[in-house]
């Protein structure tokens, strides 16, 4: 009796572990630009929140850190050479770790976030191979080479997908004609199962997961379709095709650039697409194994800033109005539009987050009939392109732009 009592401990604490929730990833715990943050300051000096620390040698990159309650991670490249960054809370490196060639022809520099659950970090380099540290001391468990082990191929700007783990399995998307989609152990990096999708190359996107009472869905995007994917088996469930581009004219480079990450909720899929569909709304079937289009605007056309849904308002950055826009999710129309550029998008507190591409950080009151401007402030360390998203932990507010990271008190006293 006491045996059996022992082993169902043992089973208890492993599957506890096992489907833990993540630690942290991109764009939040669930992956939909939304920070469960309260008692934030609801507008800013001119000069901005006050700089807690920043740290302006972490390379080349794109992608925003990873936050957990002790630590902050961040990948870059120096020299070619892909680096995942570990920081204390105040700013402190703790250590770094190399992981192998990174991204250097277009847009040169890391792309993801790393992923983290527990004493493991995933990291997914411009060159699309996945690796594995150990949180405590940044040392490899193990990795796979996705053209070598996956067949995988490479997209026009370097891989971008942000690991996104499911008890036991991370997933990638090598792109390959017949290992389009894969899940990996996440422990081993073994293979779980391959699908074959669409036979295109990857579209840039970070994928979620729909979990519904006796199905969990992979959503992603290949070149020219969102593809729905069994988590547990890998059959293709669905796709929606991305039909802006013809047959005859696809190629790396022409509308297959699909970067903001899907969202449901209550039945209902929306994601946007600024290179193919634009904004799309779908009713999924209550199996999951079917998807209807309700609507889609083509007006709607964000490209990689990421939207964030509040009650029956979409607010997504706009690349040809040069503006943040809100967008009645009912009826797919746009009702709102406030001139402040193209950006990326989170929301705490009540309030959005939009940090442009002209590097203006700005705070905007979501309200649902007018979108009111309250406050926004320059950043003006790092070069090259204001292109990362902003995250939020425990009342701080983190922009990277390239090799600098900025990191701002927005707690109230």
């Amino acid at each position: 009796m006491i045996r059996k009592m022992i082993c169902l401990v043992c089973v208890l604490i492993f599957t506890s572990k096992l489907f833990a929730q993540v630690d942290a990833q991109f764009r939040g715990d669930n992956r939909d630009g939304v920070y469960n943050e309260k008692n934030l300051l609801s507008s800013w000096p001119l000069e901005g929140p006050a700089v807690l620390w920043s740290y302006n040698e972490t390379g080349n990159g794109y992608g925003p850190p990873a936050i957990t309650s002790d630590r902050v991670y961040i990948t870059g490249e120096v020299d070619s050479i892909g680096y995942l960054f570990a920081f204390d809370l105040k700013g402190k490196l703790l250590w770094k770790s190399a992981f192998g060639k990174e991204w250097v022809v277009s847009y040169q520099g890391s792309r993801s976030t790393p992923t983290v659950e527990g004493n493991l970090i995933y990291v997914c380099s411009g060159l699309g191979n996945l690796y594995c540290f150990e949180a405590k001391d940044g040392s490899q468990k193990w990795s796979v080479d996705m053209l070598k082990d996956l067949n995988g191929r490479f997209t026009l700007f370097g891989h971008a997908e942000s690991p996104l783990l499911d008890g036991d399995q991370v997933f990638l998307t090598p792109g390959g004609s017949d290992t389009n989609v894969v899940s990996l152990n996440r422990f081993t990096g073994k293979i779980n199962w391959i699908c074959k999708g669409r036979g295109e190359i990857p579209a840039y996107n970070s994928p979620v997961l729909i979990k519904l009472p006796d199905l969990n869905i992979l959503v992603t995007f290949s070149a020219y379709n969102m593809l729905g994917i069994d988590a547990a088996t890998g059959k293709l469930l669905w796709s929606h095709s991305q039909d802006n581009i013809p047959v005859a004219e696809r190629k790396p480079g022409m509308g297959d650039t699909h970067s903001n990450s899907a969202y449901y909720e209550n039945g209902y899929l929306y994601y946007i697409a600024g290179d193919g569909n634009c904004g799309v709304k779908l009713k999924l079937s209550a199996d999951g194994k079917q998807i209807t289009e309700e609507w889609r605007n083509t007006a709607v056309d964000d490209y990689m800033g990421g939207f964030i849904k509040i009650g029956d308002r979409i607010y997504t950055g706009s690349e040809s109005k040069r503006a943040l826009i809100c967008t009645d999710a009912n009826t797919g129309q746009i009702v709102d539009s406030l001139k402040i550029g193209i950006g990326s998008l989170a929301l705490a507190d009540d309030m959005l987050y939009y940090y442009n591409q002209r590097g203006e950080m700005n705070l905007v009151k979501p309200d649902p009939s007018k979108m009111e401007l309250v406050s926004k402030f320059k950043i003006t360390a790092g070069k090259k392109e204001h292109f990362s998203h902003p995250v939020i932990k425990a009342g701080i507010l983190y922009i990277r732009h390239g090799s600098a990271l900025m990191v701002y008190n927005i707690r109230k006293n």
